[in-house]
């Protein structure tokens, strides 16, 4: 028997992007990073395909990154802070990442 926790009752993270714009392998890159970072915390990262120009990120339900409304794209530092901020936000991510 192990401990781990199943995948159904960690938080999933959404990353809708635009397919007009040819933004999948930005949002792969997130999905990526965040499962690197992320490897026991996350149950899922799932990319959405979308038109129109979006690329949100949302953690648990929370928006953490909107391309309209937060200006652009993040870097990978600042994505994991906010993702880290709502589904881990006891989690020290490290040296650099941490430091703002």
């Amino acid at each position: 028997m192990t401990d781990a926790v199943h995948p159904a009752t960690l938080p999933r993270v959404e990353i809708a992007y635009c397919t007009q714009c040819n933004w999948l392998l930005r949002a792969q890159w997130m999905a990526a990073e965040l499962l690197q970072t992320f490897p026991t915390e996350l149950g899922e990262v799932a990319l959405l395909p979308r038109t129109g120009g979006t690329f949100t990120v949302s953690a648990a339900g929370t928006v953490v990154w909107d391309r309209r409304t937060d200006g652009g794209f993040p870097d990978a530092a600042e994505l994991k802070r906010r993702v880290r901020d709502v589904i881990a936000p006891e989690r020290k991510l490290g040296g650099h990442v941490d430091r703002r």
